[in-house]
């Protein structure tokens, strides 16, 4: 069994979703980051490997039709997937952090359960047009069709486990990390976790 658990953070673009995982990366260390495929070019900044694994569509097509995907979505035009090996090596020992789409959230928890889902909101509606400008990457194009897409998108909070309202940066860190602390403590990893406590308190062998 692993020991680890896999947390999925979803949110509409601009709900603050990256400021929030990179700031409880920092303070968990203890969490692994996934890095996703796409098919999306590298916006200015942004590194191969690190922010993603940027391909070509002829080469994800290729690894799709190999298996090697966990999930994958269309999103805004661009093609994105989750490695399956690598999620599967991390959660023999680690905890795990995919930043992904409803689309990708719905076919992991077919596969995967025990997945925790998190889903970021914005204050308001506004905020989200708002935070597209401010953070000034998209054109007013994109940032229209990201606009039209983030009330579907926001339909579907019913189906997380947890919804984070991320009016107050620092709260809801706090409010995040707390969902990560809680999940540690679910009684699958900790037998895992603490099989030679158990063994020694219930007289049994490891």
């Amino acid at each position: 069994m692993a020991l680890g658990s896999l947390f999925i953070v979803c949110a509409p673009s601009g709900a603050g979703q990256t400021s929030l995982v990179k700031e409880l990366l920092a303070r968990e260390p203890e969490v692994r980051l996934s890095v996703s495929y796409t098919t999306r070019p590298p916006r200015s900044g942004e590194a191969q490997g690190v922010d993603y694994h940027f391909l070509t569509p002829e080469t994800f097509a290729h690894l799709k039709d190999q298996g090697e995907f966990l999930e994958s979505a269309l999103v805004h035009g661009n093609h994105y997937a989750t490695s399956r090996t690598w999620i599967a090596r991390q959660l023999e020992t680690n905890d795990v952090l995919l930043e992904i789409d409803w689309q990708g959230a719905a076919q992991i928890r077919v596969l995967l359960p025990d997945a925790v889902c998190i889903f970021i909101l914005p204050p308001s509606f506004d905020s989200l047009g708002e935070r597209l400008h401010r953070r000034g990457l998209d054109s007013e194009a994109v940032i229209a069709r990201r606009l039209a897409a983030a009330r579907d998108e926001m339909s579907h909070v019913a189906e997380f486990d947890y919804v984070i309202i991320n009016d107050d940066f620092a709260r809801a860190v706090g409010d995040l990390r707390t969902i990560v602390h809680a999940a540690r403590l679910r009684s699958k990893q900790q037998i895992e976790r603490r099989r030679t406590l158990l063994a020694d308190l219930l007289g049994t062998d490891t």
